[in-house]
């Protein structure tokens, strides 16, 4: 009777994981789109001359292939701004943009902020392209910066 007990008990905990699974999904989905902005409303926000940050977190790769930037952005490298994240400040309002399919850079960005805490940050969704797409502005990115390589031990 107890060992059949404890196999139902697992059994109904195994068939509701995939519900759970999904909740969880849908909340995530939700708290993105909270904190997603669209190319048309950050371009209304620019326009308006809101205090508004712009950080772009492209990978080297995607910048060397579309060296152009949204005008006024700030190109922050991913690995620095996931490796410390106070380089976007928690007071301002801010909106990170990338080329990845899906935004997976901005969004792997917003998911560390979130966790700590950070309320006023938003991604373009689909990024630079979205911009480009509705026509608005981009301006040639002359900066230098560095494709990173992985560095081997001394020997």
């Amino acid at each position: 009777m107890l060992l059949s007990l404890s196999a139902i008990c697992v059994a109904i905990a195994l068939l509701s994981m995939p519900a759970v699974l999904r909740m969880k999904r849908i909340r995530d989905q939700r708290a993105l789109e909270q904190h997603s902005i669209t190319a048309e409303e950050l371009h209304s926000l620019l326009a308006s001359n809101q205090d508004v940050l712009l950080f772009d977190v492209r990978q080297p790769l995607d910048l060397l292939a579309y060296p152009e930037i949204i005008p006024g952005a700030r190109r922050i490298p991913p690995k620095e701004v996931l490796e410390t994240p106070s380089l976007i400040p928690k007071e301002k309002e801010a909106v990170v943009y990338c080329t990845c399919p899906g935004d997976k850079t901005s969004r792997a960005i917003l998911h560390r902020a979130l966790a700590m805490h950070f309320s006023r940050i938003q991604f373009l969704k689909g990024g630079l392209a979205a911009w480009k797409a509705k026509g608005y502005p981009v301006e040639p990115y002359r900066e230098v910066f560095h494709l990173y390589t992985p560095t081997l031990a001394p020997h």
